[in-house]
């Protein structure tokens, strides 16, 4: 996956200085043009409103996002964590504005609602994915991924963002490993080993349709 462009940037960092410093429902439009050095109309070119620019990168990210998915992979669960890491490494390559964001968003009920409907979407997106590469997968499969991966990918960012240390990428592929260890779906060094005799061997909690998947895959 490409690496995100950082849209707007300045505007974003001087909205957010400004959200910290004076709070976000006492922060204008015109204060935060002013800031940035751009005039209101660019402003408003740019963004919605003054939730949007909290919101920006996550919109940017959904949209990269959805198109990564929609190329078509593989192996659909490792597609999914694939697609969490980028997130991730969106947000520790510039910590310092994650954190400010973080801040901003926890203290104005109105963001923080936003917030949580943004994280559905993600969730919501990696269901739907699922579901259309791997036809036959039980719902629960599906939802219970997304919505474990989300999780996951979550609890990992929040280290981040509540502290003052970096972390690294690797502990949230660690994570992710272990949650496509626990459904079953993490390859091992057999897998990849080639054969004219397929034998095979499934983890109990391994879904049905990967299941089908890695046997349409060895016979293919």
């Amino acid at each position: 996956m490409h690496q995100s462009a950082e849209p707007r940037t300045g505007v974003v960092a001087a909205a957010l200085d400004l959200f910290r410093a004076q709070g976000f429902d006492q922060t204008s439009v015109e204060q935060i043009a002013k800031a940035a050095g751009v005039s209101r109309s660019t402003f408003f070119r740019q963004f919605g409103g003054k939730e949007d620019v909290v919101f920006t990168d996550h919109e940017v990210l959904l949209e990269e996002v959805r198109a990564f998915l929609a190329e078509g992979h593989r192996d659909p669960w490792e597609a999914v964590c694939q697609a969490s890491q980028h997130v991730f490494a969106h947000f520790a390559h510039d910590p310092e504005i994650a954190r400010l964001r973080y801040q901003v968003v926890r203290q104005v009920p109105a963001l923080r609602e936003r917030e949580i409907v943004t994280v559905f979407r993600y969730e919501r997106l990696f269901d739907e994915y699922l579901r259309s590469a791997l036809p036959g997968i039980d719902p629960l499969d599906a939802v219970g991924f997304a919505a474990l991966v989300t999780a996951v990918h979550n609890h990992v960012l929040r280290q981040l963002l509540r502290g003052t240390k970096r972390v690294a990428p690797a502990v949230l592929q660690s994570a992710l490993d272990d949650v496509r260890r626990r459904y079953g779906v993490l390859p091992d060094a057999a897998d990849e080993t080639p054969s004219d005799m397929v034998v095979a061997v499934f983890s109990r909690s391994m879904p049905i349709a990967e299941v089908t998947r890695r046997l349409q895959s060895d016979l293919s």
